[in-house]
């Protein structure tokens, strides 16, 4: 979480739409271990990392769904998966990134 923490307090201030991700899951070889972060602003701000980049990309964009819909969401990742291979996952593991939102905040001076 430290390494979103100057972000997501700078965001907040801000008034940024922001949605966190967090992996949630892992199987075989994953790039970044369970609790990792990433913070995304609905403007298309991104800080952290669930996945070293192999998957960011798709994780900004269920991020984005979350913050439309402000419902919950765990995508699943894997090897196994046509999509892993669009998204860069190789690695050969698998990866669960849950994403919730959270309304923004006044913003401060």
């Amino acid at each position: 979480m430290r390494e979103v923490l100057t972000e997501l307090g700078e965001w907040t201030k801000a008034g940024e739409d922001i949605a966190l991700a967090t992996v949630v899951e892992t199987w075989g070889s994953s790039p970044r271990p369970l609790g990792s972060k990433m913070v995304v602003t609905r403007s298309g701000k991104m800080a952290g990392s669930v996945s070293n980049g192999c998957i960011e990309g798709a994780v900004f964009d269920e991020a984005q769904k979350v913050l439309k819909s402000r419902q919950p969401k765990i995508a699943a990742f894997g090897v196994a998966d046509d999509v892993a291979f669009e998204v860069g996952l190789a690695c050969g593991g698998h990866i669960e990134s849950g994403a919730t939102s959270r309304p923004p905040c006044e913003p401060t001076s």
